[in-house]
């Protein structure tokens, strides 16, 4: 194994690709239809924001808890996902000038987001959080709180080859109630 992600860290190419399967992962769980039609989260811009913020954290979160190479690769991970940002703000037709400023804005709130999520799965109140972060405030989150907590039990458990390969193991979001 550790032959494998020596190999693996070696070449700039490999890496990428591991990296841009696995942001692709966290955006497909991101994105998946029943979070928003099942679980009410809002299908705008902003709740998508919100849903691929918890995602990649919760990933984020496993990796760092891991040995190295596994924190390099988180670090790769939210490059990935800021560099998706920046490009999904220039396609959205802002500015070069606005961009930067755009982009200290997502950072602060993927931060913002981030330790949240991290004090709220340590100490409680993970529902709150997602109240008020996904649902503005209303909405029932605490269909959404088990969902993150089955996916963060689930995640803890992967090796690193499941984050290497692309596939973090997120539960089905319709089998969490079941």
């Amino acid at each position: 194994m550790l032959a494998k992600l020596i190999s693996w860290f070696s070449g700039d190419a490999a890496n990428r690709r591991a990296v841009e399967r696995l942001y692709a992962a966290v955006v497909e769980r991101a994105r998946a239809p029943s979070l928003y039609l099942d679980y009410g989260a809002p299908d705008t811009l902003d709740g998508r924001f919100e849903l691929l913020a918890l995602h990649a954290f919760l990933v984020l979160r496993r990796l760092n808890a891991m040995p190295a190479p596994a924190p390099e690769l988180a670090q790769d991970l939210v490059n990935a996902v800021f560099a998706h940002f920046d490009g999904a703000l220039r396609e959205m037709g802002v500015g070069d000038p606005s961009v930067p400023k755009r982009m200290k804005t997502l950072a602060e709130a993927f931060l913002g987001r981030s330790l949240a999520y991290e004090a709220t799965l340590r100490d409680g109140g993970l529902e709150e959080a997602l109240k008020r972060n996904v649902y503005g405030g209303g909405g029932d989150a605490g269909r959404l709180a088990r969902y993150v907590e089955r996916a963060e039990a689930s995640l803890a458990g992967a090796p690193l080859e499941a984050f290497l390969a692309g596939r973090p193991p997120f539960p089905d979001p319709l089998e969490v109630e079941r």
